[in-house]
């Protein structure tokens, strides 16, 4: 028996329309299903998969996540895209829709940080390719993003891409 990786993510979230109409127009992520009022099912734009992610509504009067304040739960999602070139895209789409809320450089990968209509954070993420981790592979890394120095560290990699 082994896993081979995650399939997909269910979020209960107070409006399953609002979260498909954002992950559609903010993200560009597919409706598989939609039962509007009760359930969507979505799948990112390049996945070979059913669906990525799942939203089940429970209504407007749902309070806030306390997870990671006063309550365990999950931190965040992360979904990655192909390319640098694709992370500025989403830093771009990120901020004009005002869900930009960090940028991390984490050394393996380049983040950006967000929040979807309730509240819920996600990551944005570029992996960069193995053979320029150098000796930081094994390092947990935070600090700030400078995208533009990425992009000019890479550019070699934007013009293949």
């Amino acid at each position: 028996m082994s896993i081979t990786g995650m399939n997909h993510a269910v979020l209960y979230v107070r409006d399953s329309a609002r979260h498909r109409q954002f992950y559609e127009d903010v993200l560009g992520f597919i409706t598989v299903i939609d039962e509007p009022g009760q359930f969507a099912f979505m799948r990112a734009p390049k996945s070979d998969n059913h669906h990525d992610i799942a939203f089940f509504s429970i209504g407007s009067q749902a309070g806030a996540s306390a997870a990671g304040r006063e309550t365990v739960g999950m931190y965040h999602l992360a979904w990655e895209v192909e390319t640098l070139a694709d992370l500025v895209e989403m830093h771009g789409r990120m901020s004009a829709a005002g869900v930009l809320k960090g940028a991390s450089d984490h050394g393996a990968n380049k983040s950006l940080y967000c929040m979807d209509p309730d509240g819920l954070e996600f990551e944005v993420m570029w992996l960069v390719p193995a053979d320029h981790w150098g000796d930081e592979a094994d390092k947990a890394i935070v600090r700030p993003l400078d995208l533009d120095a990425e992009v000019e560290r890479f550019a070699d990699l934007m013009d293949a891409s």
